[in-house]
């Protein structure tokens, strides 16, 4: 049985970022160091955290806080003042590409256009981002009919979106408006991960995708597998593992999602080699 891992699998730039702040604020030992919701949406890595005395909170008024790390996902501006106001030491571990999401839709909203988010309204990344989008702001998804529109409109995308998302919004767009501008915010590694893990399935008898079922960009790692009509397997550990899914199959693709460690990942190809013989 051959075993193919995605070159584009695990941590992201931005995630891996994210991680290293964190565990480096875990060696200094410091009480009261929290990180405001989950890091990254990954339970293993949130676990090694918290065994490390660093836990996620969702309340910034929880006693005995001396330092919040801000997640990759970022949070929305009011929150960030409120934070600051507090005077809580803040390590910012926001991926810089949702950073510059942020940036664009404060910069459109200035500009006196009207934004529109693609993404998915309830994701933390895109709460985030409506902060700075003004009170007209708009979420859709490339699914859904688009609402009625101004004519002049900007449109930032959630950092994991497919680009195919962001054509058919686009086309939507310019049937209602007559001043469109666009910042494509979606970040490469999505893109690449995305574009590999398509060809991949292509040649494979079974993927595996690998990551947090609470992970938006994991997720759609596996419906796009699913799509390609080849049998699809979303786990987050080994321990999902199941030989019969392995009777027969001479070729395993393995990709994960941005917020997957490579621990995880090694474990995963080691206990198939197991089950392989």
């Amino acid at each position: 049985m051959k075993i193919i891992v995605a070159k584009t699998a695990g941590f992201c730039f931005g995630v891996k970022r994210a991680v290293d702040m964190a565990f480096e604020m875990a060696e200094k030992k410091q009480k009261g160091i929290f990180t405001l919701g989950p890091i990254i949406h990954n339970p293993q890595v949130i676990e090694k955290l918290r065994a490390k005395g660093i836990a996620p909170i969702d309340d910034i008024n929880k006693p005995g806080i001396n330092a919040i790390i801000i997640r990759t996902h970022g949070i929305p501006l009011q929150l960030m003042n409120k934070i600051s106001d507090a005077g809580y030491k803040m390590i910012d571990a926001t991926c810089p590409f949702v950073k510059k999401a942020q940036h664009y839709a404060k910069l459109l909203k200035e500009e006196g256009y009207q934004v529109i988010i693609l993404g998915d309204r309830e994701h933390p990344e895109v709460k985030g981002l409506m902060s700075y989008a003004g009170e007209d702001v708009l979420v859709v998804d490339d699914n859904e009919p688009l609402p009625r529109i101004k004519r002049n409109v900007g449109i930032v995308v959630q950092t994991t979106q497919p680009i195919e998302a962001l054509k058919k919004l686009f086309g939507k767009v310019i049937e209602q408006a007559n001043d469109v501008k666009v910042y494509n915010t979606i970040c490469n590694s999505t893109a690449l991960r995305l574009k590999e893990t398509e060809e991949m399935s292509k040649g494979v008898d079974i993927m595996l995708v690998v990551g947090g079922k609470n992970s938006a960009n994991t997720t759609q790692l596996a419906k796009l597998c699913q799509s390609m009509s080849v049998p699809t397997y979303h786990i987050e550990t080994s321990d999902e593992l199941e030989p019969e899914w392995f009777k027969g199959v001479k070729k395993v693709g393995i990709t994960a999602g941005a917020s997957t460690p490579e621990w995880i990942i090694r474990e995963i190809v080691k206990k198939i080699k197991d089950i392989g013989g």
